[in-house]
């Protein structure tokens, strides 16, 4: 496990040399001294911080509840760097059963310690709006307005103590048993291809490869091995959307995406205006775009393993990591020296994992970790154009984090609906760069069609997506539902987002069970498409915009979760609430799609 807990930075010969992250910043290792005296004073800390504090909140001046905020925030930090450090190392090998036991021995420890910490967020909801008032007023207790407002959004949907406690000790044997399960299964499928094998981040970089012999062999192999394990992973579905049922109904949620909404600090009306106006312009976006990729490979339909296909005369080159680097920081720097210096940190110091490796985590993430550290960015870069997007992506991810940071622990967490806007943006803005070098008028259509594909995956499938979770949560509050049927909602989502355009074999049924988000955070996935849509329009004002932009955008970063959509968006003059607003997103999209036209004239 040791050696797993370290990765070392491999030399490719194509991609040059990838680098591994270096978690020591959090801890030396997940044996050392350091992180046994952390859980150790944590656990003293805990108990004590309830004798003091417990049943005493109403009782507080202003001045020295918010000493307690900042006791508990000082204890969320530990626990939080803790659980940041035993998941990235998992992360880094899901494979390596010592690693998953000492995930999940950490998990069972921040739990247990939790539970003298618990009191302290149901106390405090339980006390009167009017007294509560009087203590905000009281001194420096102002500075927690912002989370205190957020966490007694939640205070109608609390349970009693008991009750509390109880869903947080039987998480770790419940929900996040499954969540596990469910990521060392994928971490440890094997794909057939060729004469040997592949993982699934290396299966899924095959669909769009070159070659669309091997596209076809690597999205039936693809959706072959999800076949074999269907039976298991809708146990995983099945169960984890029951538990989800039972504590909706228990908290008194009416719909199963509204727990989601509240977290998000997004109305339910704003995101049925999102969802109402991407699938109103499916036809406008993904079956038109889809129609046209069609014409120029020569035939009716795609199959559905040449949606991502490169182009035909697309030289399909191979970035090296180096370039990859250069080109996002160049393009992060046109638009603010200041937001590229914060992305440079993550390269000049071991903050990324980039080499794809046997057991490591597929997909990409950047991990906030908490504000005393600094976040670590996990891609599995292939040398593809979507991979260097991917980078910039998870970057925006990254400096987001850092500057919003400064609020401290429990202002930082930005909700999923703003979470992916610097990411989005940081995606707009490297495409644009290289958009901006390039001369050669088939060159720039290759490129505009890759974006509009980059854009299609990033609104209309994560929404028909979307649509798929709620119908799967919907039928499943009747009976539980074979893998057949959940074959069956996946692939009447599918087509009615895609349009006829493009071909689907049996096989495909299967895909919806290797997407991680249905698992790890129901109701993600629509985050996606209003970061899209909010950076389209953002970016509309940014084009239009005099100088003083780039300052107002990184005021937006820097404060995290202190603000919310309305406040954040009102110095653009921009509302997330306005049903046009959507539409004047969706129209970037559908605005590529006629140059492409018109390229065809």
């Amino acid at each position: 496990m040791t050696e797993a807990a370290h990765p070392k930075d491999v030399v490719d010969e194509k991609l040059g040399t990838l680098p591994a992250w270096n978690l020591a910043d959090l801890y030396p290792g997940p044996d050392s001294a350091e992180l046994r005296d952390d859980l150790s004073a944590l656990e003293v800390k805990a108990v004590s911080f309830k004798k003091t504090y417990a049943g005493m909140l109403s009782q507080l001046t202003g001045d020295k509840l918010c000493t307690a905020i900042e006791e508990y925030e000082q204890l969320q930090e530990i626990m939080g760097k803790v659980m940041s450090y035993a998941y990235l190392v998992y992360a880094g090998d899901m494979s390596d059963p010592g690693i998953g036991k000492f995930f999940q021995s950490m998990q069972e420890r921040i739990t247990s310690i939790s539970t003298h910490t618990l009191f302290f967020s149901l106390e405090l909801n339980k006390l009167e709006d009017t007294a509560l008032q009087e203590k905000i007023k009281d001194g420096r207790l102002s500075e927690y307005a912002p989370w205190i407002r957020d966490l007694r959004a939640q205070k109608d949907y609390q349970l009693s103590d008991d009750l509390e406690e109880l869903l947080l000790e039987k998480r770790v044997s419940g929900r996040s048993a499954w969540v596990r399960l469910f990521d060392e299964t994928m971490a440890a499928l094997r794909f057939p291809f060729g004469n040997g094998d592949l993982g699934s981040a290396e299966i899924l970089n095959k669909l769009s490869n070159r070659d669309p012999a091997v596209r076809q062999e690597a999205a039936q192999s693809l959706g072959k091995v999800l076949g074999q394990n269907q039976r298991l992973f809708a146990h995983i579905t099945n169960t984890l959307a029951k538990d989800k049922e039972t504590e909706d109904q228990w908290r008194g949620f009416a719909r199963p995406v509204s727990s989601r909404n509240l977290a998000n600090v997004v109305e339910d009306e704003v995101v049925e205006a999102l969802v109402s106006s991407v699938t109103g312009a499916y036809g406008d976006l993904s079956h038109r775009y889809y129609k046209l990729k069609a014409k120029w490979f020569g035939v009716e339909q795609l199959p559905y393993w040449d949606r991502n296909a490169p182009l035909p005369d697309d030289d399909d080159t191979i970035i090296p990591w180096d370039k990859a680097r250069d080109t996002v920081l160049t393009a992060y720097a046109g638009f603010s020296p200041e937001l590229a210096a914060v992305g440079k940190r993550f390269f000049d110091n071991p903050w990324i994992d980039a080499p794809v490796r046997p057991g490591k985590a597929p997909g990409a993430f950047a991990h906030p970790v908490v504000p005393s550290a600094h976040p670590y960015l996990l891609v599995n870069y292939q040398g593809r154009t979507r991979d260097v997007m991917t980078l910039a992506h998870e970057l925006g991810h990254g400096v987001h984090q850092i500057l919003a940071g400064t609020q401290g622990l429990l202002k930082a967490d930005t909700p999923l609906t703003l979470a992916e806007t610097a990411s989005v943006f940081g995606e707009m803005l490297t495409f644009q760069s290289l958009l901006k070098q390039q001369d050669d008028p088939n060159k720039r259509r290759i490129m505009l069609a890759s974006k509009v594909e980059d854009m299609l995956n990033t609104v209309v499938r994560q929404i028909s997506m979307h649509q798929f979770e709620t119908r799967v949560h919907d039928e499943r509050r009747k009976g539980e539902l074979l893998p057949e049927q959940l074959g069956e909602i996946w692939m009447e989502c599918q087509k009615e987002g895609l349009g006829s355009a493009i071909r689907f074999e049996e096989e495909y049924a299967s895909y919806w069970s290797y997407i991680p988000h249905f698992v790890h955070s129901p109701f993600y996935v629509y985050a996606y498409a209003f970061g899209d849509c909010l950076v389209n329009s953002l970016y509309a004002v940014y084009q239009q915009s005099e100088a003083g932009f780039a300052e107002k955008y990184l005021e937006m970063l820097s404060a995290g979760g202190s603000k919310r959509h309305q406040e954040l968006l009102a110095p653009f003059g921009l509302d997330a609430s306005d049903p046009d607003f959507w539409k004047q997103g969706l129209k970037v999209v559908s605005g590529f799609i006629d140059q492409l036209e018109a390229m065809e004239s």
